[in-house]
């Protein structure tokens, strides 16, 4: 089981070095996810 993990993540890394649209997208993606995340004003930790 573990082997086939290393596999697929093997996998998505060498489509997303070919891709960049891929690559693009993905980004957008954990950006939008770390959003919340982050205080653009700075009045989170004040």
């Amino acid at each position: 089981m573990n082997k086939m993990a290393i596999a697929a993540l093997g996998l998505g890394a060498a489509f997303l070095m070919r891709n960049k649209k891929a690559r693009g997208k993905l980004m957008r993606q954990f950006e939008s996810l770390a959003e919340p995340f982050t205080s653009r004003n700075g009045s989170h930790y004040s």
